[in-house]
């Protein structure tokens, strides 16, 4: 039994075969979250959805095969151009369209679209166009990821997903409207929480009068009724004649605006569940500034929160533009937005006709999908019960 107890214990086998025991490596909190990140597969799919739609956004001009703002007044409301793979007599082809012509239904008086089979366009890739622009914002173009062109050197239209009321091709005008759906949810959020932040870390902090009166200022903000609000403020804009860019600008401010009570106050909670833990107890005793223990010790602690916040905040403000803009209260022509492009739907009939135009709300549910997907792996991700 004595030499039993004495007998140094068997160190553990590190082997990298299957089933053989796994060495514990001491992983940070970034890497752990990292992890936890990556098995979320709903929030994976959810990133790369919106890593997509960055990447178009980026380069919207070049993708796009036209001005957003090019009008084909021979082209109103026609139909995505189908692209054919197969030649008469069945074999594969490169891809082609033909050349649609506008007719009239002498009966009816319906307006369709009749394909041109004479003449066969190949889908190039990497072809000038009419369209000019900057890439990067200094390198001026006019080369564009696709284009029709015959073998005679001719030019088709070609409408991925149709045109509106004035001939615009829809793709072009929702890859630029991108710009303003997807931009609009981090900058409020650039406005908003330095706010929140301020305002709710020293309400929480602090206490007292200072508490009280920042507290009774979130209440009134959050008393405001925020459409209505919003609606006033974009009507008032469009009324002033300002440019397009300034209009979204004042967007923004009026989002920030109605949006900081609410963060302040959670923000404000999350301070009074910090400032009386032991770590922060002791940094006081030992010394430390306020201004200290603020930045070191508590604004560290509600950094998960804020990335949540942010991830989670942004569809709601994209939802709320396009609602601004699908109402004629937001963004305001030459520039466009998911939300504006659907403003084109109010009309039974045109839906029933011309159903493409309802497209851009798909652009809408699948990005605000993806960035509640993402919101959802971030949460379970930075929750310190289920990183494992």
């Amino acid at each position: 039994m004595a030499r039993w107890l004495r007998r140094k214990p068997k160190e553990p086998e590190f082997d990298t075969t299957e089933g053989a025991p796994k060495e514990f490596v001491s992983r940070s909190q970034g890497e752990m979250i990292w992890r936890a990140f990556k098995r979320h597969r709903v929030g994976n799919v959810g990133t790369a959805l919106i890593l997509l739609f960055i990447f178009l956004a980026v380069f919207a001009e070049f993708i796009g095969p036209y001005s957003y703002g090019k009008q084909y007044r021979n082209y109103p409301y026609s139909p995505p151009s189908t692209v054919h793979f197969r030649d008469e007599d069945g074999s594969l082809s490169r891809p082609y369209i033909y050349r649609t012509e506008r007719t009239l239904d002498r009966t009816t008086y319906k307006v369709t679209y009749v394909e041109d089979t004479s003449k066969k366009y190949y889908v190039r890739f990497f072809v000038r166009g009419e369209a000019e622009y900057t890439l990067f914002g200094f390198i001026p173009t006019n080369v564009h990821l696709f284009g029709a062109h015959a073998e005679d050197g001719s030019i088709a239209q070609l409408f991925l997903l149709g045109t509106d009321h004035l001939g615009r091709d829809l793709f072009s005008r929702c890859l630029i409207g991108s710009w303003v759906s997807l931009s609009v949810g981090p900058l409020v959020i650039l406005c908003v929480f330095p706010i929140g932040i301020v305002l709710g870390g020293l309400s929480g902090y602090y206490g007292g009068g200072i508490d009280m009166f920042i507290q009774r200022a979130c209440e009134v903000m959050l008393a405001i009724p925020a459409l209505p609000i919003l609606m006033a403020m974009g009507a008032a804009l469009r009324g002033f004649g300002l440019s397009a860019g300034m209009v979204f600008l004042g967007m923004i401010v009026a989002f920030a605006i109605t949006a900081w009570g609410g963060f302040a106050r959670v923000i404000r909670g999350q301070v009074l569940a910090i400032r009386e833990m032991d770590f922060v107890t002791s940094a006081r005793a030992a010394g430390a500034s306020d201004m200290r223990v603020i930045i070191r010790h508590i604004t560290p602690n509600v950094t998960s929160y804020l990335i949540v916040n942010a991830t989670l905040t942004i569809p709601g403000m994209m939802l709320t533009e396009a609602a601004l803009s699908f109402l004629g209260y937001g963004i305001q022509e030459p520039m466009t937005s998911w939300g504006a492009l659907l403003n084109a739907a109010t009309n039974v009939g045109a839906i029933e006709q011309h159903p493409w135009i309802l497209i851009p709300g798909v652009f809408i549910v699948v990005s605000v999908l993806a960035f509640n997907f993402m919101g959802d792996a971030v949460r379970d991700a930075v929750d310190p019960y289920s990183i494992i």
